[in-house]
């Protein structure tokens, strides 16, 4: 073996051998130490938090652009600024006639919702929050039906069709994702994507309506939004500088 040959074998057993001891060292120090829990910190807030209300500024926007929408308010409870019981109060109006066949078709009525948002953010107490949450809605309504009139091409004469007070009922549920942020003291902004789904109904003697308050379109499913305004009623101040969950 060469004198270079023999350098290079003391040079790589001295660096092997400085790597060991490094990875020891702290084992030793770690293996002497006691290992410390952590315990975490009880959540020191009380349950009831506060109440908001709201109100959606998107249903009576679509009414204004559309033949259709609803106002719509709602009432939520905080509870450790994690879990919000939310229920929802509104009233739709449809006023609409078909471009091709001039049927109309008009229908007003109350609906409800009823469910929980949960924040899914890590820190519950930052003044944005990220909710997803699940509703139950029910609405009873009745509407109008009419078309003025096709000419028979055989008799020459006017059928006309006409039904009012058909009366219906809708079950439905709905999922709901959102984000709801403080603008100044007790004011948030917030909106809110939902995806309803039908859960069972009666339409009525004519089989199929056109329009349900507060589900919109007939169909299985469909997918809504609102934008909302809310407004905090009343908010415990407890501090919670210790809570960090």
């Amino acid at each position: 073996m060469t004198r270079r040959e023999n350098i290079s074998a003391f040079i790589s057993a001295l660096l092997i051998s400085l790597m060991l001891w490094a990875g020891a060292v702290p084992a030793q120090a770690q293996f002497g130490k006691k290992v410390k829990k952590v315990v975490e910190e009880p959540d020191t807030l009380p349950l009831f938090r506060g109440v908001a209300l709201s109100a959606d500024l998107f249903g009576p926007a679509m009414h204004l652009f559309g033949d259709y929408g609803q106002v719509e308010g709602a009432v939520r409870v905080n509870l450790r600024d994690r879990y919000f019981p939310i229920v929802e109060l509104g009233y739709g109006h449809c006023d609409h006639v078909d471009g091709a066949t001039q049927t109309s078709y008009k229908t007003s009525a109350p609906y409800f919702r009823v469910g929980v948002d949960y924040n899914l953010l890590k820190n519950k107490h930052d003044l944005y929050r990220l909710y997803g949450g699940v509703r139950y809605a029910y609405t009873n309504f009745k509407y109008d039906m009419g078309n003025p009139g096709v000419t028979d091409p055989v008799w020459d004469n006017l059928a006309r069709f006409e039904a009012q007070d058909v009366k219906c009922n809708y079950h439905w549920m709905e999922l709901a994702f959102g984000v709801d942020a403080t603008i100044w003291g007790p004011f948030h902004l917030g909106w809110s994507v939902r995806y309803r789904n039908r859960l069972f109904r009666d339409e009525g003697r004519l089989g199929k309506c056109w329009y349900v308050p507060g589900f919109g379109k007939t169909a299985k499913s469909n997918f809504g939004a609102t934008f909302n305004l809310v407004f905090e009623l009343w908010k415990h101040q407890k501090k919670i500088a210790k809570d960090t969950k």
